[in-house]
């Protein structure tokens, strides 16, 4: 079973996109060069990850991620502050 890693990425605007990847560095790669990126990075530039976990399989992080994705942006911050 692959390592699963849900990951918060800060774009040129300061928001926050999260999604989930067995390749933390590929998957940054492809989102700053626009190919295999998300639509999210159209008009925006993907800066950074800033927040990473581990999940037990994709199931798990795909659980993982909608989970975050309903925080707040204050509820994301604290968590990328720990």
């Amino acid at each position: 079973m692959s390592q699963w890693f849900v990951y918060m990425v800060r774009a040129s605007d300061d928001s926050l996109y999260t999604g989930i990847t067995t390749d933390l560095a590929r998957r940054l790669a492809e989102h700053q060069a626009g190919k295999a990126g998300a639509k999210y990075f159209r008009g925006r530039s993907a800066m950074a990850i800033v927040y990473s976990e581990t999940a037990n399989g994709r199931s798990a992080a795909s659980i993982r991620e909608a989970a975050i994705k309903k925080l707040s942006r204050e509820k994301k911050l604290e968590l990328i502050e720990k």
